[in-house]
């Protein structure tokens, strides 16, 4: 069966539009004290791991999507080229709750969330000289990209994608697809 392709329009990330996902980050003075300006980071999970992650052939088009549930993370390209970032609110679920509900599954590294619904899927295009940091368990997909490379300067956990990494594959169990009409 074909999946159903829902095309999504990119919204311009900015503070107030991206706040239910994370921060948008924009230059600041130097020597401006910290404040909430600031990525409001959460790294307490292990050891962080700043690198720069060359990407190719990332088009404008998802069918998964991931999220990190012990560590937030920051994603901006080098150079300032635009770039695209699909996203769903977090979802892990407290462990502590003892009525987990139905619809709540178990991730691999034993933490437990609630898989993203289709409607809940947005898009965020984002410009210029700022990053975004993802609040704890955002899901994400991206950057994508209209070029063929790009460069990215990642903050995250030295082992995030190893033991911090769940995916929900829209495909596979929505018959779903998402484009970004831009």
């Amino acid at each position: 069966m074909e999946p159903s392709v829902v095309k999504l329009k990119a919204v311009e990330a900015t503070p107030d539009t991206f706040k239910d996902f994370g921060q948008v980050i924009q230059a600041s003075r130097d020597g401006d004290e910290f404040g909430p300006h600031d990525a409001q980071l959460d790294l307490s999970q292990g050891t962080p791991r700043f690198h720069i992650m060359h990407l190719q052939d990332q088009p404008l088009k998802f069918s998964s999507i991931t999220h990190h549930a012990n560590v937030t993370q920051c994603l901006g390209s080098i150079g300032g080229d635009g770039w695209y970032l699909g996203v769903a609110k977090p979802s892990v679920v407290d462990t502590k709750q003892e009525n987990k509900g139905d619809n709540v599954l178990k991730a691999r590294s034993g933490h437990f969330y609630v898989p993203p619904a289709v409607d809940d899927v947005q898009v965020f295009k984002v410009t210029g000289s700022k990053y975004l940091k993802l609040h704890r368990g955002t899901w994400h997909a991206g950057p994508l990209f209209k070029s063929h490379t790009m460069d990215f300067y990642n903050l995250e956990l030295s082992n995030t994608n190893v033991v911090d990494f769940t995916s929900y594959n829209f495909k596979k169990r929505d018959a779903t697809m998402f484009v970004i009409d831009d």
